[in-house]
């Protein structure tokens, strides 16, 4: 298995970096309970569908064909949407989808680009190149406005500021944009924004931009799915549309679209479907419509026999919104597009000495898994890639020493029933900063619960040892 070690990345520190979401209080408790509410009316939907885990595994099955046959529907997509008018291009990694968009742009004297959501636009740090070519990129979707707002990416793949409360909002959009910085009502801030955006799509030199949900291969067509409606209006209101599609994307046949669609806001929102669902087959009359299929790692990640099956991935963020550890620590924390249990498993395979912290944000205990629409492992490549750092000597010293440690503890019962008879003696008699330091992780965000009178061995032994 080839895995990318980029051996002179920092790495990112996932526990430093969530003592600072964690230190907000009120903003923890907010996006724990946002997130579970909408945990639990994903559950209620799909309790809803009868046959619901049947199109779990026939969207499974539709994935892992298409990507065990990838080369031959991109190139069926390809003949079908060159034939319907579209022009397509191909970009093997972040740096030529960049330079493509650019040459596009740039050649038709494009100075503002009216974007809507898409994560993979960021994968590709597409907006900043840009800038620093003198386009401005104006990002359309609510929450994607608030984070280029603010100065951050987005925290979440389907909500983008969910981490922030209105006040925050408010506070924001009165530095920025103008606004009541005391006004928290949310339709007046969404008005607001609302507001001031649209006045981009008219401007002279104008481009649009759109990612993709899903791209048909059959019809060469794609299709995206919002709620706000601003995808629209960045395709059709100006006359040049680019759509940067993963080539993870595809779909073989029209007819499996109405399954994806079907689990995707379910998954993500716990709605039924999204409020629009718009299909791109061909540019208007007198307007220009450019495809961009982007590998960006895609293929080699095809090749890895563990992890293969995150390109299954439909984006609807479900694993992130039953995580305790994301809901507890907050997107930006990841340090990377894609935070929650799919970045812990996607993030490696771009850089994996950078991200080598991030599949020990997990407590494994598979509801991501059991979330999931397409049906990936998740749980099980977390656990592989704990592997994998440990077999390419990316553990921290601290880390891979602790590890050693209690392998040799657990591994011994007679050494791990002293070392938790010493643990219970210390906790109880031993001074507080001998036992609450930096160099003890677990009391750093918590305090200890107070030790139980008897060990379960003890208890064990006390009351069931002379039964049979």
């Amino acid at each position: 298995m080839s895995v990318p070690a980029g051996a002179t990345a920092n790495r990112v520190d996932h526990a430093g970096a969530a003592a600072d979401f964690i230190a907000a209080a009120q903003h923890v408790e907010f996006h724990d309970r946002r997130l579970w509410e909408i945990r639990r009316k994903r559950d209620h939907e799909c309790q809803g569908i009868p046959e619901w885990e049947e199109l779990r595994s026939l969207a499974s099955a539709i994935k892992e064909h298409t990507l065990g046959h990838l080369s031959g529907y991109l190139e069926e997509f390809e003949r079908n949407a060159t034939a319907n008018g579209m022009v397509v291009h191909w970009a093997r990694d972040a740096a030529e989808h960049n330079q493509i968009v650019h040459q596009v742009l740039a050649s038709r004297g494009v100075t503002t680009l009216v974007k809507s959501k898409s994560m993979l636009t960021d994968e590709c740090a597409l907006r900043p190149f840009l800038a620093r070519r003198g386009i401005e990129v104006v990002e359309t979707d609510l929450g994607e406005r608030i984070q280029q707002l603010d100065g951050e990416p987005p925290s979440h793949i389907v909500m983008p500021a969910v981490h922030k409360l209105r006040a925050d909002v408010a506070q924001l959009f009165g530095r920025t944009i103008g606004t009541d910085p005391q006004q928290t009502d949310v339709p007046y801030l969404a008005e607001s924004q609302r507001q001031h955006t649209r006045p981009y799509y008219l401007k002279d030199k104008v481009a649009g931009m759109t990612g993709a949900n899903f791209a048909i291969a059959e019809a060469g067509s794609f299709v995206v799915c919002t709620n706000e409606g601003n995808a629209d209006l960045s395709a059709n209101v100006p006359r040049l549309h680019i759509a940067s599609i993963g080539i993870e994307k595809l779909i073989p046949r029209i007819e499996h679209l109405g399954v994806f669609v079907r689990m995707l806001s379910r998954s993500a929102l716990g709605s039924p479907i999204t409020q629009i669902t718009s299909h791109f087959r061909a540019p208007r009359e007198g307007a220009e419509l450019h495809v961009v299929l982007v590998d960006n790692g895609r293929s080699e990640r095809l090749g890895m026999e563990d992890f293969w099956t995150s390109l299954k991935c439909i984006r609807c963020g479900a694993c992130m919104n039953t995580c305790p550890v994301y809901r507890r620590s907050g997107g930006l924390s990841y340090g990377a597009t894609y935070s929650g249990p799919i970045g812990v498993i996607v993030d490696p395979t771009f850089n994996l000495r950078k991200y080598s912290a991030l599949p020990y944000a997990s407590t494994m205990n598979g509801s991501c898994t059991s979330v999931c629409p397409v049906k990936i492992d998740i749980h099980e490549q977390i656990f592989r890639w704990r592997q994998v750092i440990a077999e390419r000597r990316q553990l921290p010293l601290a880390k891979k020493e602790a590890m050693r440690v209690a392998g040799r503890i657990l591994g011994s019962p007679r050494l791990y029933r002293a070392a938790v008879q010493a643990a219970a003696a210390g906790l109880e008699w031993l001074p507080r900063f001998m036992v609450y330091n930096p160099f003890n992780a677990w009391g750093r965000q918590r305090e200890l619960p107070a030790t139980p009178p008897l060990t379960f061995r003890e208890w064990y032994l006390r009351n069931r040892g002379g039964q049979s």
